[in-house]
């Protein structure tokens, strides 16, 4: 049977849900989708990004990741909203659940799109296309929202596919159809190929994603490595990966965060690190899982990155563990200029049993550590991440668990601000 691989993509997704929530749950008279706006994160907290865009602004030129300060000098009439990650959660898993009335096979790509393998059940509903008109007009339907939807018979053209003509569409790319659909469109617009790539590429005279698939492969593997090989059978059309209805291990686990202002000294540093830290931590142990390799990143004020890894006697998940280990990092790698970002990662995932080797150096309990761990694990899961934080954050501006999705990025108090 030939595979039917549908990729369902949601139009400007956080301007769209943040849209119809104000519509239908807020009273909301003007639809943000119709104008020029966009989502942005706080300037004052030092994030202040594009992180969505409507398409009347996106004729200004405003562009998703660019600051907010660039986009109003482009567009000083854009109206911005504030991002609300909690909102996004309860929207994605509502655009999921209707894509699994139509097939068991459904692979959450990310907030705001999937991969379903209709292969099995595609002839339930109709043609493919039909099929994907009816869960495109359904999604519309019941959630208020539009989307894309790209056909093909492997993931990689369906993603391709669904990246054409937007909004609320239906495009089919088939293998026969590459050569008319995808070889003129330009190298960067193919799937995987990121800026970097594609600079390298246009240097050496590839500039179109035919051109890419006529080349050489064993020169374009010699230019990019193992990564142009993959791109190289993306350009033809060759992907063999299966949709996969579970998602895999995490390879490594992490959290990074902008500071509201610039850290100049140590004690400050381990502050950040620290609460970095429990967040990275709870996670590895709410996977039941641990890290043998700790790595800490720093962006100095200048935009300037540098980052140090370490290698660990046992694997952890224990909070002081992890942290200790962070602070020697950032304590080797700091070269004392200040700090605007601070990223703390891990590497080399173990599971299983945990068997931990004594060292005649060990200075604390690890054993009882971990007990404490999973204590506040459950009470911060009983009550809230708030029920419980180590004395050093009380009464500090410091979010205790920090990284990630900010605190001010999950919610919104729509009382406090105006409707349009």
């Amino acid at each position: 049977m030939n595979r039917i691989i549908f990729h369902i993509d949601v139009n400007s997704a956080f301007l769209s849900w943040e849209a119809v929530y104000r519509l239908a749950h807020r009273g909301g008279k003007q639809d943000l989708r119709k104008i020029a706006s966009a989502v942005g994160g706080d300037a004052s907290l030092r994030h202040g990004i594009i992180l969505a865009k409507s398409i009347p602004a996106k004729r200004y030129g405003v562009k998703t990741g660019e600051a907010v300060w660039e986009a109003k000098i482009k567009c000083p009439e854009l109206v911005l909203v504030p991002p609300n990650y909690g909102l996004y959660e309860r929207c994605s898993a509502a655009f999921m659940e209707i894509l699994r009335d139509y097939s068991d096979a459904v692979e959450p790509y990310s907030v705001d799109e999937a991969f379903v393998d209709m292969s099995a059940s595609c002839h339930l509903f109709g043609t493919p296309k039909e099929t994907a008109a009816q869960i495109k007009e359904r999604i519309h339907k019941v959630l208020g929202f539009t989307v894309n939807v790209g056909i093909s018979s492997n993931k990689v053209l369906a993603k391709m596919a669904s990246d054409f003509q937007k909004p609320d569409q239906v495009h089919t790319l088939y293998p026969e159809e590459i050569k008319e659909k995808m070889w003129p469109l330009p190298v960067s617009d193919l799937f995987f190929v990121g800026r970097a790539t594609a600079r390298k590429l246009f240097s050496v005279g590839v500039r179109t994603i035919g051109e890419l698939a006529a080349a050489d492969p064993n020169w374009i593997k010699k230019i990019l490595k193992k990564h142009g090989e993959v791109i190289w059978g993306f350009a033809n059309g060759v992907d063999f990966s299966p949709v996969f209805m579970e998602p895999e291990a995490n390879k490594g686990y992490g959290n990074s965060t902008t500071t509201p202002y610039d850290v100049t000294d140590r004690e400050t540093a381990d502050k950040v690190l620290l609460a970095l830290c429990e967040t990275v931590a709870a996670r590895l142990r709410m996977n039941q899982v641990r890290a043998g390799v700790v790595s800490v990143g720093i962006r100095y004020s200048d935009f300037s990155y540098v980052s140090h890894q370490k290698a660990l006697y046992n694997a952890t998940n224990v909070t002081v563990e992890l942290y200790k280990t962070a602070c020697e990092l950032f304590r080797e790698l700091w070269n004392g200029g200040p700090v605007r970002h601070l990223g703390v990662h891990t590497a080399r995932i173990s599971g299983g049993e945990a068997y931990r080797q004594g060292s005649l150096f060990d200075e604390l309990n690890y054993e009882k550590l971990s007990r404490l761990d999973g204590t506040i694990d459950h009470i911060r899961d009983c009550f809230g991440m708030d029920a419980v934080k180590r004395a050093v954050f009380l009464g500090q501006a410091m979010d205790h668990m920090s990284g990630g999705i900010s605190r001010e990025k999950r919610s919104v108090d729509y009382d406090k601000i105006e409707i349009l």
